[in-house]
């Protein structure tokens, strides 16, 4: 994902997309043609969202080691 792309990305309205997606094909009504669309929009929306987070958690991780936070949260999340 390019910088300007990821800066215009919006997280939020992707998982609405998906769920909105994910409610139609539930619905059973799409067309195999139009069920096949929100299945590919659906994994681009997935994998966009899983970058956005994977992304995020990097950002974090260099945030805490700057301040040497990182092994007091390790230790939260294990007790």
């Amino acid at each position: 994902m390019s910088k300007k792309k990821q800066d215009s990305f919006d997280f939020e309205q992707a998982l609405e997309s998906l769920e909105e997606l994910v409610s139609a094909m539930e619905e059973g009504e799409l067309s195999l043609e139009d069920s096949l669309k929100a299945f590919e929009e659906g994994i681009k929306l997935t994998r966009d969202c899983q970058t956005a987070l994977k992304n995020a958690e990097q950002k974090v991780k260099m945030l805490t080691s700057d301040n040497g936070d990182t092994e007091d949260l390790d230790a939260e999340e294990d007790g």
